[in-house]
């Protein structure tokens, strides 16, 4: 029992010696290849083994024979060990690499191609998820692209819009200075129209510019639909009484909500301009708000005879105004873009479908708690 008991010492401490040297060696080579590091840990085992035997044939336990077998067989395991493990190093960094050059396509064109060689688990892990980081960077940019293109006729589009009026606003103001008006009291009241438009488009773009950058601040309050739907229709009243078409509260529900208020008026303005404007006279607006399983629906439908299908999924982009409503008093295209924004700072949903004869816009609040 003390025989066996030296012998497992004598073998601890020569393989002991050995990892250590062998932890040293891998410190200093961190930062190389993989198949150099694969190397050392092979070489680690084999030298270990080979380390303990030795110290105990000095402690005179082995034979010089027995020691001759044992070393030729440590050697020949040597061989193998550091073979099969340059082999295998040299395996794993060749995936690597495709991994690596897979991976460079990010810069490139934005999308990732997982190699087609087989790889360890965990480099399929790490494929795995450059490409699923590949797809939401592919969604990125193409949010990105769409956000500029929505940009870019947003400010064509208000460069158009703010032309006109403010021609207008100085041809008037010329002939009022000239004192070439026929009807000054005219030319100062379309004045005031005109300033009241630009005042009104300044005020959607700082709204928007508000819900872009994300400083949006609401002051929710419990209030019921039934009142925030009276307070729209009423002021939406002159405007449709002024295009000939009958507001009609259909099915409003006096169901609770927490909202901003002001916001939501906004939202229920928005739509009802929108709808009163491209429904044609002696046409019908109607709101309506009901519980659904999703939440509290709020639908604007009105008589436009519907939106092209290939435009549906546009309507609420920033500056969208259709094939029709290129010119005043459209507007800027801005009004759905913040009724989509207000919406979803409620957590809430703004869709669009086409229904016989019009369009029905609804939004989706969530039900407020008991």
């Amino acid at each position: 029992m003390h025989d066996t008991f030296l012998i497992a010492l004598y073998a601890f401490l020569g393989a002991a010696a050995t990892g250590l040297a062998g932890a040293a060696v891998l410190r200093l080579i961190r930062r190389r290849s993989l198949t150099a590091s694969l190397g050392v840990v092979a070489a680690v085992g084999v030298f270990a083994m080979l380390a303990g035997t030795m110290a105990v044939a000095q402690a005179m336990f082995l034979s010089a024979h027995d020691l001759s077998v044992v070393t030729t067989v440590v050697a020949m395991a040597a061989v193998v060990s550091l073979a099969t493990a340059l082999l295998l190093g040299r395996w794993v960094v060749a995936r690597s690499r495709e991994l690596a050059l897979a991976a460079r396509s990010f810069g490139d064109r934005g999308d990732f191609a997982a190699p087609a060689h087989p790889a360890t688990a965990e480099l399929d892990e790490l494929s795995r998820e450059l490409a699923a980081t590949s797809a939401r960077l592919a969604e990125s940019r193409e949010r990105e692209r769409a956000l500029e293109s929505s940009r870019r006729e947003l400010v064509a589009w208000i460069s158009h819009d703010l032309r006109t009026p403010l021609a207008g606003l100085r041809a008037m103001s010329e002939a009022l200075e000239d004192g070439v008006a026929a009807d000054p009291a005219r030319y100062l009241t379309q004045i005031r129209t005109e300033v009241e438009r630009l005042n009104e488009m300044v005020g959607d773009l700082f709204e928007l510019s508000r819900i872009h950058a994300g400083a949006l601040a609401l002051s929710p309050s419990r209030i019921s639909v039934y009142d925030l739907v009276g307070d729209a229709l009423a002021g939406a009243d002159p405007l449709a009484r002024e295009h000939g078409v009958r507001l009609v509260g259909d099915r409003v529900e006096p169901v609770p909500v927490e909202v901003d208020g002001k916001e939501m008026s906004r939202v229920l303005g928005n739509l009802l301009v929108n709808a009163i404007r491209r429904t044609p006279a002696d046409g019908t607006v109607a709101v309506a708000a009901e519980r659904s399983p999703q939440g509290v629906v709020l639908s604007v439908t009105d008589g436009c005879g519907g939106i092209p299908e290939e435009d549906l999924p546009r309507v609420f982009d920033t500056g969208w105004r259709g094939t029709h409503a290129r010119t005043p008093p459209a507007g800027a295209g801005l009004g759905l873009a913040i009724v989509r924004g207000i919406v979803e700072a409620h957590q809430g949903r703004a869709t669009v479908h086409n229904i016989p004869g019009g369009c029905r816009f609804e939004v989706t609040l969530p039900a407020a708690g008991a």
